[in-house]
């Protein structure tokens, strides 16, 4: 898959990388980096041999923000606000979704991250959500975000005094999901991915629409229901069933919802 605008699609044994890929500029969002974003999740939602997709950052670091020289084209105050669709798009994202992180993450970086699955980092990473330090308002759907992912208090400490904290500070609030030795993500996250990849997709996506519906206090059982429905006209637990019955690796076929 082809990149454009300072970021990089791929698809590999069933896994979907997006690099953000200005290191010069510790990955710096642009404003046409930001309106890329959604048209690559988009390819990959709808290529049927992508099944978790992982958004990392070129050389050292995942990703330091909006370019500051763009933000009044990014975070305009209307319809156009580029970093929130391209954070709602990745939340949305169908298959399950990593981040892998190594050095710093912040601000648009964070935002980007917390709308991931999962977030995994390397010993190292720093992370921080600067709003304060330019006067800006966080806007409301990352702030919800955030919130919902560490608790209010610590969101109110990121966010009041937008200073950087450290892995093992991330891990305790719940901003991390693991972290591994420097030197190990990459490893560690192509293991991972192999096995959510060799698991079924129909039990990955219910959940994901389940489990957000439920954070977000909206109805969860006509879903539920819809999924149950999914299930029946799928062909995942036959297989599951005699993958199991004959000690072998399941072959999920299950790829996208009928309904």
């Amino acid at each position: 898959m082809a990149g454009e605008q300072g970021l990089r699609g791929a698809v590999a044994e069933g896994v979907g990388t997006i690099t953000i890929d200005r290191p010069a500029k510790r990955n710096a969002m642009t404003a046409d980096m930001w309106r890329a974003l959604p048209v690559l999740l988009d390819g990959m939602a709808a290529d049927p041999s992508v099944r978790v997709v992982v958004l990392t950052g070129a050389g050292d670091n995942f990703c330091a923000g909006a370019d500051i020289g763009e933000l009044g084209a990014i975070n305009r105050h209307d319809e156009g606000h580029l970093s929130t669709k391209a954070e709602e798009a990745l939340a949305a994202f169908p298959k399950p979704t990593i981040a892998a992180i190594e050095g710093y993450c912040v601000g648009g970086g964070c935002q980007l991250a917390a709308a991931c699955d999962l977030r995994f980092a390397a010993e190292g990473a720093r992370f921080g959500i600067t709003p304060a330090k330019l006067g800006i308002v966080y806007p409301a759907s990352a702030t919800t975000r955030i919130v919902r992912l560490v608790g209010p208090a610590s969101a109110k400490y990121l966010l009041y005094s937008a200073d950087l904290i450290g892995t093992d500070h991330a891990l305790r609030i719940g901003l991390l999901d693991e972290v591994v030795p420097a030197g190990a993500l990459r490893a560690r996250v192509a293991e991972f991915t192999a096995t959510l990849a060799s698991r079924s997709l129909l039990t990955q996506q219910a959940t994901k629409e389940i489990v957000d519906a439920i954070a977000a206090g909206d109805p969860v059982e006509p879903r539920v229901q819809a999924w149950l429905a999914e299930v029946v006209a799928g062909g995942d637990v036959a297989e599951g069933v005699a993958a199991f019955l004959e000690r072998r690796k399941p072959n999920f076929t299950w790829s996208a919802p009928t309904r």
